[in-house]
């Protein structure tokens, strides 16, 4: 596996007696692939799951526990530059690692850090996968906040990462904004078998988009499986503090209101009228 978790608590600050230690995490245990997962991480504000993808791209240590990184234990001895160069991290706020002066240059940043050839080559390789090649000579502090988080992700996916992590990456997007993006991070996966992990509160994005969902609540693990499975439980906002999306509620009330046999689990609009229009015609 090429992260994996084993008993990981975190907790920001450890008194000297330890005593009554604020665990943001608990005893989490985790494993995810180096190639080909689509995985949405959920969960209500202050769960963990920012505290989470940090312990992944070792920007944090366990506080107890272990965390393996492409088969090899994190701990503050072990070079950790060639971790993040394998394991990207795009922060929520954009504008945190975006410092140079020209687009160009700020994408080029990363495959130069990481004594990749030519960096500007790569920078603009990727800036055209990512439908920004005519920003590249203007300033960063210029852009709008979605060409800005395009930018942002450029400067990590120039480095070439198995894993790409992106915390929150389509607020503030409007909808065909969030929608490219979307397909882009599912073109990487099916053509170059990356793996992606989002952060998300948008049950629509992990309907439509995701395979694999890790649910946190205060600090634990509390769902880690198939979208569909978790989609199909009747309690999802008392235990796991989630929605349905749109379509799912749709099809529930349909199913509860006229009593008939219809499959709430579809994850797109026309899978939906599909469903319907089938539903209907048996009964």
């Amino acid at each position: 596996m090429a992260i994996n978790f084993s008993e990981v608590s975190f907790a920001y600050y450890v008194p000297r007696k330890k005593r009554n230690v604020r665990f943001v995490l608990r005893n989490v245990n985790l494993n995810i692939k180096e190639t080909g997962e689509m995985i949405a991480l959920v969960g209500h504000t202050g769960s963990g799951k920012s505290t989470l993808v940090q312990l992944m791209n070792a920007l944090l240590m366990p506080t107890t526990g272990e965390v393996r990184i492409m088969n090899e234990p994190v701990t503050k001895r072990r070079k950790l530059k060639p971790i993040r160069k394998k394991i990207g991290l795009v922060f929520q706020f954009p504008e945190y690692q975006i410092f140079e002066t020209t687009v160009l240059k700020d994408i080029s940043f990363g495959p130069a850090n990481f004594g990749i050839e030519n960096p500007e080559e790569k920078a603009r390789q990727t800036a055209e996968l990512m439908g920004i090649p005519d920003l590249l000579d203007r300033s960063p502090f210029t852009l709008s906040g979605g060409q800005l988080r395009k930018v942002a992700i450029s400067g990590i996916l120039a480095s070439d990462p198995d894993i790409l992590i992106l915390d929150e990456p389509t607020v503030g997007l409007d909808p065909n904004g969030k929608r490219e993006l979307l397909e882009i991070l599912a073109k990487l996966r099916s053509e170059r078998d990356k793996t992606i992990i989002i952060i998300t509160h948008d049950m629509e994005v992990v309907s439509r988009y995701f395979d694999r969902v890790i649910v946190l609540k205060e600090g634990e693990i509390v769902f880690d499986g198939k979208k569909t499975d978790l989609l199909k439980k009747d309690d999802l906002y008392e235990k796991y503090s989630l929605d349905y999306p749109e379509t799912i509620k749709i099809l529930r009330a349909i199913k509860e209101r006229f009593g008939v046999d219809i499959d709430v689990n579809q994850h797109s609009v026309e899978d939906a009228y599909r469903e319907i229009r089938k539903a209907f015609a048996r009964s």
